[in-house]
């Protein structure tokens, strides 16, 4: 929403709803594309093996950046289009829950906390969350293209993850817990309180 009328402030509008969602598809194609290499060793290995290590963490950089980038726009601009299912009213109850979990699984990921040592894999599992909940909570074609294909993607890196043993091993502190449940949360609210400003729906009383 925020996007949107940005964009009409500066006198630039979006003439088909086509577009913006060929803008969202592709985005989401390049931003999920390039964190499905990981899943294939052999991939990687003859990616990092001509571009060099570097050339191959910048390349994986500015893909994935740009794919946000025209997620963000895409997601932005383009209309909700029609209403594949009706929303599941539990998922919007328990939304604002949920994203404070997913935030802290988010935060626990790049910690050394006790969360990520028994998840083995909380990322993946709050980013599924995250996609999930927003499917449920509201099945207009935009978002279940968005969040669809995020959940499809965690299902898959999921999978390979785990067939792969790809777990690192660490000595977990109880601190680190501490700051991201703190930390997770504080961001969760955050995003929660400038939702309406930012997406067009408010899920706190605040800021209108």
């Amino acid at each position: 929403m925020a996007l949107r009328n940005g964009l009409l402030r500066f006198g630039i509008t979006v003439h088909t709803s086509e577009v913006s969602m060929t803008i969202l598809v592709l985005g989401l194609v390049l931003f999920l594309g390039i964190h499905l290499v990981p899943t294939s060793p052999a991939l990687r290995m003859q990616l990092a093996g001509r571009l060099g290590e570097h050339g191959y963490r910048g390349g994986f950089s500015a893909m994935a950046a740009i794919g946000l980038i025209l997620i963000v726009v895409g997601y932005g601009i383009a209309p909700p289009g029609p209403q594949l299912f009706e929303p599941l009213h539990a998922a919007r109850v328990w939304a604002p829950a949920a994203m404070v979990l997913s935030f802290i699984l988010l935060a626990a990921a790049n910690m050394r906390t006790h969360l990520r040592r028994v998840l083995r894999h909380p990322m993946l599992i709050g980013v599924g969350l995250w996609a999930l909940v927003h499917l449920l909570a509201n099945g207009s074609l935009r978002a279940t293209i968005l969040f669809g294909a995020f959940l499809a993607y965690v299902v898959l890196d999921f999978a390979s993850a785990t067939a792969r043993h790809a777990v690192k091993t660490f000595s977990p502190a109880f601190s680190q817990d501490v700051i991201a449940v703190a930390a997770g949360t504080v961001l969760a609210l955050l995003v929660m309180a400038l939702h309406g400003w930012l997406f067009g729906v408010a899920v706190m009383p605040f800021p209108g």
